[in-house]
């Protein structure tokens, strides 16, 4: 599934993402230290039979995980496992980042073409997107188009406590190649279609989402 994914529309889906969340630890300069062992790793995907229960298994005969980090493995032990119910979906919900939303786009400047993370401001694009991505994974996962337009709107309360919500990560493998990401944390309101709110719970919301990006939790339905 992460070396291959499926293809839509010249691009690569992997169709899940993840999140992983520490009880307690403290932010050194190039490092985290974990103050208390206990993690939590969320993972969501809507190939419950292909991907979800082949990944319980798998976990459960290991007992194990390790987290490498050059050449250094950080290993933890599985205490428990258990499935977060499906919340329903509706054409409004509001959603809290769990890690950041990330979605680019092309631009010229000089002649020259290159990537540009998309900003909070760029509403217009955003929308654009944002809508574009799900219905490719929509599609993806069913073989059909489903059409809709999605419409984001951060949370302005947010936004008027904590002034900026883009986030620069460094995806930095092994030491090589190191390469910068700008996400977006904040919560916000979508309005659309149920079935591609449904993906973008289920998948992610946006690009990079096996890299652990994009994924929520429901904090209201309309």
């Amino acid at each position: 599934l992460h070396n291959v994914g499926f293809k839509q529309n010249g691009k690569t889906y992997k169709l899940f993402t993840f999140a992983l969340r520490f009880e307690n630890y403290t932010n050194l300069e190039n490092a985290i230290r974990l103050n208390d062992p206990k993690a939590n790793l969320l993972i969501s995907s809507p190939l419950i039979d292909d991907f979800i229960k082949n990944f319980i298994i798998g976990t459960f005969e290991k007992q194990i995980i390790d987290l490498t980090e050059l050449n250094f493995p950080i290993r933890f032990k599985i205490n428990f496992v258990e499935i977060i119910p499906t919340p329903q979906f509706f054409n409004e919900m509001k959603f809290k980042m769990m890690t950041p939303l990330v979605l680019s786009t092309i631009r010229e400047h000089n002649n020259k073409t290159s990537q540009y993370y998309l900003r909070p401001e760029d509403t217009d694009e955003i929308n654009r997107v944002l809508t574009k991505n799900l219905q490719s994974k929509y599609q993806a996962i069913y073989n059909k188009e489903l059409p809709g337009v999605i419409r984001l709107n951060w949370d302005n309360d947010y936004l008027n406590k904590f002034k900026r919500i883009t986030k620069k990560i460094t995806i930095n493998q092994h030491g090589y190649f190191p390469i910068d990401i700008i996400g977006m944390q904040a919560p916000f309101t979508v309005e659309g279609n149920p079935e591609l709110l449904k993906i973008g719970y289920e998948c992610g919301f946006g690009e990079k989402n096996s890299m652990g990006f994009g994924m929520v939790e429901v904090v209201k339905s309309y």
